[in-house]
């Protein structure tokens, strides 16, 4: 289940956020984070069955829902939570935003769509 982030959920997403190549960095982990708690147009989802397992955040731009980040906890990946957070993130805006996604997560959104991804983010 997708679930918006909250301040208390902020260690669990900065941890998932850190396994992104560009999110390597503690003080550029921090500044993204403290992004998406205080720009309204940056969204921050979970993805939580028992435990919270991955994390996928959008950029609204305009007309456009840019996916810019995903990431899936190592342990449970190529269990499709990857593909799942994808497709319950377009269900969230597509209905008001054009879905794309930005240069980072742009082949993994394209695997979703194509129905071939595993969950290796």
């Amino acid at each position: 289940m997708l679930i918006r982030y909250k301040k208390s959920f902020e260690k669990i997403a900065m941890g998932l956020l850190s396994f992104m190549p560009e999110e390597k960095d503690v003080k550029k982990l921090q500044e993204t984070i403290r992004e998406y708690e205080t720009n309204d147009n940056w969204h921050l989802f979970l993805w939580k069955e028992e435990d919270i397992l991955g994390t996928v955040g959008v950029r609204l731009h305009g007309n456009d829902a840019v996916i810019q980040h995903v990431s899936v906890n190592p342990s449970h990946r190529n269990l499709g939570i990857g593909r799942k957070m994808i497709q319950k993130a377009k269900e969230h805006f597509e209905n008001d935003y054009h879905v794309c996604a930005d240069e980072a997560t742009e082949s993994f959104v394209e695997k979703c769509e194509s129905g071939s991804a595993s969950s290796q983010v």
